[in-house]
């Protein structure tokens, strides 16, 4: 007959070793560091790119490679530190005529589920917040690599893509030429576990 204090170990043990698993799963999104950046791309007439990317921001992630249906992710992302290289565009471009940055100077994207789809790589759902409108966006995420860092700690990169119909989100593009109606948005981050 096994002894009351052996179960108690064992169900003790058993409970620090899924607690240990639960916080390996959670990352902080390593801004401070410069190693995740926001980015977009947009047809400039149909002759070119604009490319920028929003300067600040913040989130975290978790990620088990052991469940990954219950991967997630939540980033709040401030429109205001948008930067296409050019300040009187960028004024332009959080201006009321598209971002109205003034009114809605944040921007949210909190995760609904994960789908893997292959090795290393899924589609993440999540309901993205832009200019005062929220829709659910469906981003496919590519695991970049993780392991051990040399400061001591432990981290997971990610990167991931989708398209934006501006309209969608209430920022209207009138007369300028279709392919400026969408734009591409790019992610990549690195997270360290918590």
């Amino acid at each position: 007959m096994i002894k009351k204090t052996a179960i108690a170990t064992a169900l003790s043990a058993a409970a620090l070793i899924g607690a240990s698993q639960a916080q390996a799963a959670d990352y902080a999104i390593d801004t401070d560091g410069q190693h995740a950046f926001v980015q977009f791309k947009i047809s400039h007439l149909g002759y070119s790119y604009i490319l920028g990317s929003f300067e600040e921001f913040s989130g975290s992630f978790s990620y088990d490679p052991e469940n990954l249906e219950a991967a997630a992710a939540s980033v709040e992302v401030d429109v205001t530190s948008l930067n296409s290289n050019n300040a009187e565009r960028d004024k332009h471009f959080k201006s009321e005529d598209f971002l109205d940055a003034g009114e809605y100077p944040t921007a949210t994207f909190n995760s609904t589920g994960f789908e893997p789809t292959g090795d290393n790589e899924g589609v993440l759902t999540g309901e993205l917040t832009l200019h005062g409108e929220t829709h659910e966006i469906e981003m496919p995420v590519t695991l970049l690599g993780e392991g051990e860092d040399p400061w001591g700690g432990y981290r997971a990169g990610f990167e991931g893509s989708t398209t934006l119909t501006l309209a969608d989100y209430g920022i209207d593009m009138g007369d300028f030429p279709e392919v400026m109606h969408e734009l591409e948005l790019y992610v990549t981050f690195e997270g360290v576990r918590q």
